[in-house]
């Protein structure tokens, strides 16, 4: 049996939308970023982009389970000494609602200029509005 070796000309991309209204949101991200991969393909390769693109309304109607609404902490840090700050999802949903679920489907995938270049492909917005409606995306229920 012969192993095929895609190249990128191969590749055909679709436009997915997901509505994340009440999703829970490592479940929802773990689908996403394998739509991301394009390990539902039968085209995979490992070392290639070979995923869709994914349109994400609705992120600020996201859930946790459990207390980590309150208790889970996202960290990062300046470079400058002291430079080092949290904030809670509670915080977060206010601020910027859509970077919660970023942060957890980008810790999802390889960290590396691949990851980098697959990340660029997500889109990501707190409403159930969205700017991609000339690319026709199709409705996906991930739930």
């Amino acid at each position: 049996m012969k192993t095929s070796n895609f190249k990128k000309k191969d590749i055909s991309r679709e436009w997915f939308i997901v509505d994340a209204d009440n999703a829970i949101v490592g479940r929802l991200a773990s689908k996403i970023a394998t739509l991301l991969r394009g390990k539902h393909k039968p085209i995979f390769t490992p070392h290639l982009d070979t995923g869709d693109f994914v349109v994400v309304i609705n992120a600020e109607k996201l859930r946790f389970t459990g207390k980590k609404e309150h208790e889970k902490k996202y960290w990062h840090y300046t470079g400058f000494p002291g430079g080092e700050y949290s904030i809670t999802p509670a915080e977060q949903r206010k601020k910027k609602p859509e970077r919660i679920l970023l942060s957890a489907i980008k810790g999802m995938l390889s960290k590396g200029p691949l990851g980098r270049v697959i990340i660029k492909k997500l889109k990501i917005y707190a409403g159930n509005r969205h700017p991609h409606m000339a690319q026709q995306p199709k409705l996906i229920d991930l739930s």
